[in-house]
């Protein structure tokens, strides 16, 4: 029997989130109306169950106009959807063009450009995808109302992250001129995207007081600063926390551990200071990263692994969620659960549709013209009222006449 528990919850804002899962489903959980109290629920459901079209990567295109969802499979298929209606606008059947399979050298990092290299074209997307034997590649499309209009860039850009180990966690910083790439055996390395050059490595830390060396292993990462992509967090398998500054040192400027599980997900708040960590047995907090100070954790345990974590870009909460098939959304002040939405697979990622409410106002705007059928209403309200006061007319002239009699019998 899996595991239950009652959660009173405020509720949270209006918002759109968009979920994946093991089985290839992207699942769409909104919070409508403008009371806060409201509980997100599952509106929308696209694709089909199947294991081979696990996704595991994904990345939002956030914009008003048009936004995009790029999911990478674990086929090997890329798929760039529609966030407003899951149309399928872009498919790209396996990016290793070496001949190698899928399942050998699967895709770990996904990244849906803001700036388009072609200005002419509104219909341009242009995304870059790493596996993990370390194949960078960018690609420019044009024309992607569908995947047979689609127009593919003959000439892409492609390197090779690393020589030997495997990637498994690679970030973009806001700019999008800098990517940073780490993982088994890969000491974390920043580069620069405009050149394809790589502008700096870390060093592996020293040995510990027992002369024991600790392997490399980076499981997530991200930017620290929106302005600044000299300074980036790491997580590592061994559950530490380590910060980095390109422009200091090699090695980690601070380094601090955090329970005793990998961590699994690190994402970045807007202050540019605070840092929100996940690990592998579902442990959720916040840290102060300038002195490594522990802020709290988010109260209600979680079940399962957090793969995923999401800052909104203007309201003051997160989304996290992982294997116990939750998706939670917290406040970042009080650290509280706003919502909980069960969604009965596996989940790997979660982002945010921040321009939710934009749109919504927007396509909700000509609902005055239906009030004008005021009279039909009238008419149907009308009707309950004449039976309830017939009902009671007869009812009551029934049971008066029976007592009336026989009060005049026993006169």
């Amino acid at each position: 029997m899996p595991r239950t528990t009652t959660v009173e919850s405020p509720g949270c804002p209006p918002l759109r989130a968009l979920t994946t899962d093991v089985l290839g489903l992207v699942k769409v959980i909104e919070t409508r109306g403008e009371q806060s109290g409201a509980s997100a629920k599952v509106v929308e459901r696209w694709g089909d169950p199947d294991s081979s079209k696990s996704v595991l990567a994904a990345s939002i295109l956030d914009r008003k106009k048009d936004p995009l969802l790029g999911v990478a499979r674990k086929s090997g298929l890329i798929e760039v959807i529609s966030v407003i209606n899951g149309d399928l606008r872009l498919s790209i059947p396996n990016v290793c063009q070496d001949g190698t399979r899928p399942e050998d050298d699967s895709i770990v990092g996904l990244h849906l450009f803001k700036k388009q290299r072609s200005e002419s074209s509104t219909r341009s997307c242009t995304l870059l995808t790493c596996t993990t034997k370390g194949s960078v590649r960018i690609e420019s499309f044009e024309d992607i109302k569908s995947p047979a209009d689609s127009i593919r860039d003959p000439s892409p850009t492609t390197w090779n992250a690393c020589r030997s180990g495997s990637i498994l966690c690679s970030k973009m910083e806001e700019h999008e001129n800098y990517a940073l790439f780490g993982g088994k055996g890969v000491e974390v390395n920043v580069w620069d995207l405009q050149k394809c050059t790589k502008i700096w490595t870390a060093k592996s830390p020293p040995k510990n007081s027992l002369d024991i060396f600790t392997p490399t292993c980076f499981t997530s990462a991200t930017f620290l600063s929106k302005d600044d992509h000299r300074k980036f967090v790491a997580g590592t398998y061994c559950h530490q926390v380590r910060l980095y500054d390109i422009s200091a040192q090699r090695r980690p400027v601070m380094s601090f551990d955090f329970r005793e599980t990998p961590i699994k997900a690190v994402a970045e708040d807007l202050d540019g200071h605070t840092v929100y960590i996940g690990n592998g047995s579902g442990d959720l907090a916040s840290v102060d990263i300038r002195t490594g100070k522990l802020l709290g954790c988010f109260i209600g345990k979680c079940s399962g692994s957090i793969r995923s974590i999401a800052r909104h870009p203007e309201l003051p909460i997160i989304a996290s969620c992982g294997l116990d098939s939750y998706l939670r959304i917290w406040d970042i002040h009080s650290r509280e659960l706003l919502s909980a939405v069960f969604l009965k697979q596996h989940l790997t990622n979660v982002v945010f549709d921040s321009h939710f409410c934009t749109r919504d106002v927007a396509g909700s705007a000509p609902e005055p013209q239906d009030v004008k059928k005021v009279p039909c209403q009238d008419e149907d309200e009308a009707m309950p009222t004449k039976r309830k006061k017939t009902s009671k007319g007869h009812g009551d002239s029934r049971s008066k006449k029976p007592k009336s009699r026989k009060t005049s019998k026993e006169n």
